[in-house]
């Protein structure tokens, strides 16, 4: 088993990263010919998932999660703590921390057009993330 971490600064809201890069190369590290490679974000407001990594359908997940959960929506958490991030934390879970992707000789078993993506659902302007990866035959 071999585990890593990426640490990265998210630029806010709406800041959508593929992380497929640093993704394959864990796995060209890991040594590991077949398995399984499970991506971890901790926190309740960042969130994993797959697109096809391209300005419409980033914009377009965008565009969903605000009708889903929108910023002008009541939210309990936000009267709970007053830090008006009630839809983060929403939109997170929705989205899920977690991914796990197939490994195949060295290579992540991704669409032609898939890509791994950090979302950053924060409505902070700047934050620092970590994605734990665990990489198992």
């Amino acid at each position: 088993m071999y585990q890593t971490t990426l640490h990265l600064k998210t630029s806010g809201e709406g800041d959508v990263i593929d992380i497929t890069p640093f993704v394959s190369e864990a796995v060209l590290k890991s040594g590991i010919v077949t398995g399984l490679v499970h991506l971890f974000v901790p926190g309740s407001t960042a969130a994993l998932t797959t697109i096809e990594y391209e300005p419409g359908a980033v914009a377009d997940l965008g565009d969903a999660l605000s009708r889903i959960a929108p910023e002008e929506a009541a939210y309990a958490h936000d009267k709970r703590w007053g830090d008006g991030n009630g839809r983060s934390h929403v939109r997170a879970a929705l989205i899920g921390p977690s991914i796990t992707i197939p490994v195949a000789e060295k290579r992540l078993i991704l669409g032609r057009w898939q890509q791994v993506i950090l979302c950053e659902l924060d409505i902070r302007s700047t934050r620092e993330r970590s994605v734990i990866l665990t990489i198992a035959p």
